[in-house]
């Protein structure tokens, strides 16, 4: 039978590799050092304002004949007032791994449930107001539970986790086949450093007509992943007056060229599943859709 313990830093190359898998599953090509896991079990660089929010950290691995087959990474938020409100005295399976039941590991689905009711334990040990869970791998793109993830989310359902949040596609475009670079009379495009990445703006005279923004930072080098040709379409906005006018395609044509200089080959998108004509607007820019995310699980047994 799985045994689930505390997670000890020699599991680190066997739970970078559960990791991986999963990652793989959802955006072709990536993956990510060691050195990446390790780090994240100890802080989340990128989520600056809800991290320092974070009192406990606490990682769970279920182990099998010395294979780790499943692991959760489990968050405890401060009861404070300098804390949001949906977090304060929260729980959060931050991610959950876990490989999936085969001939040849008929035991991964009962290692799955025994991490889950571990991990539920721990959150009644700290008696946390509520329970929420993501699958936020330290991967671009890898977020919520997306759906080439069947056995992660039954596991959750299993457990009394419900979706009670939105749901977004994740759009991959190769660069090559992006709208290649044009120009537009009594139009200049004036690049910038923007709130997410570099901003190129179109501009008919000195009014802004609408901005791109794309994050060629996706891979830092301390991470040392299969990600270095991988960027992120961060925003698109276009000014309401002027929309069904182009800018879309001539501000991604210019973020494309940006793109290519830098070495990028592979552009990543995010749509609302509800948002029918931003979905219809990125297939028509080039990308497709390479799966669908449901974010938002909260425990209600």
């Amino acid at each position: 039978m799985p045994a689930v313990r505390l997670f000890r830093r020699e599991d680190r190359d066997q739970l970078t590799e559960l990791i991986n898998a999963h990652a793989a599953a959802v955006v072709p090509g990536v993956s990510v050092s060691v050195n990446t896991v390790l780090s994240r079990l100890e802080r989340r660089p990128d989520e600056f304002v809800t991290d320092p929010w974070v009192r406990e950290r606490m990682t769970l691995v279920a182990e099998h004949r010395r294979c780790v087959v499943a692991a959760a990474h489990l968050l405890r938020y401060r009861d404070e007032a300098g804390v949001g409100a949906d977090y304060r005295d929260a729980g959060a399976i931050d991610w959950f791994v876990c490989r999936p039941s085969t001939a040849l590991l008929p035991q991964a689905g009962k290692a799955a449930d025994l991490l889950m009711s571990a991990g539920l334990a721990q959150f009644a040990r700290w008696n946390v107001r509520t329970r929420y869970g993501d699958g936020a791998l330290p991967v671009p793109g890898v977020y919520g539970l997306p759906r080439a993830w069947p056995h992660i989310r039954a596991a959750y359902q299993r457990a009394g986790f419900r979706h009670t949040g939105d749901t977004e596609v994740l759009f991959l475009a190769r660069v090559e086949d992006l709208p290649r670079r044009q120009s537009r009379s009594g139009v200049t495009i004036e690049r910038t450093v923007g709130e997410c990445g570099t901003r190129f703006t179109a501009c008919v005279g000195r009014q802004a007509v609408g901005f791109i923004e794309v994050d060629t930072a996706v891979a830092r080098p301390e991470r040392l992943a299969r990600t270095e040709a991988l960027a992120e379409l961060a925003d698109l906005h276009i000014d309401s007056a002027r929309q069904g006018e182009g800018w879309e395609r001539l501000l991604l044509a210019h973020a494309a060229d940006w793109l290519r200089l830098c070495g990028a080959d592979r552009l990543l998108a995010y749509a609302c599943a509800d948002d029918r004509a931003e979905t219809e607007q990125l297939l028509g820019l080039g990308f497709r859709e390479l799966t669908r995310t449901d974010r938002g699980w909260v425990h209600r047994p």
